[in-house]
């Protein structure tokens, strides 16, 4: 499994939503700035994120994005499966049921669910507000 540029992406500019919460809504413009990432770029992400209801978005003048819920109530696994869709590191897990034709006489699937399972528990076991903190401790999360 290999995490694209635009979850990586996704994920560097919820937690600089995160960090500048006390700003109110944050320019666009301003993320990109900061992140050293391209505008166009993060205009290309924020769909998926509004669309998954993780984003507020102020259009006009004084326009930008909040996060619509509390930092800690976002997972790292929670954003990058808006972005990248599955973690599965093989196809047929990508979905709630095995769809294999061969998944009852594969020596290897539990290799993969057991993967699968420790990809998900570690994902989803770190919050934007643990990004947040472990940044400033000086922590070696490193996106």
């Amino acid at each position: 499994m290999k995490i694209s540029t635009k979850g990586r992406y996704a994920l560097r500019m919820m937690a600089d939503l995160a960090m500048h919460q006390a700003d109110g809504v944050v320019a666009l413009r301003d993320i990109a700035e900061r992140q050293n990432i391209s505008k166009k770029y993060l205009e290309q992400i924020v769909p998926l994120l509004n669309k998954a209801e993780l984003l507020r978005t102020n259009r006009g003048y004084q326009g930008g994005y909040s996060l619509s819920k509390p930092p800690e109530k976002y997972t790292v696994g929670e954003i990058l499966r808006v972005t990248e869709g599955s973690l599965a590191p093989v196809a047929c897990l990508q979905y709630d049921e095995n769809r294999c034709d061969n998944r009852a006489e594969c020596l290897t699937l539990p290799v993969w669910e057991g993967l699968y399972k420790v990809i998900n528990e570690y994902l989803d076991g770190i919050t934007l507000s643990d990004l947040i903190a472990r940044n400033s401790d000086g922590g070696d999360y490193c996106i």
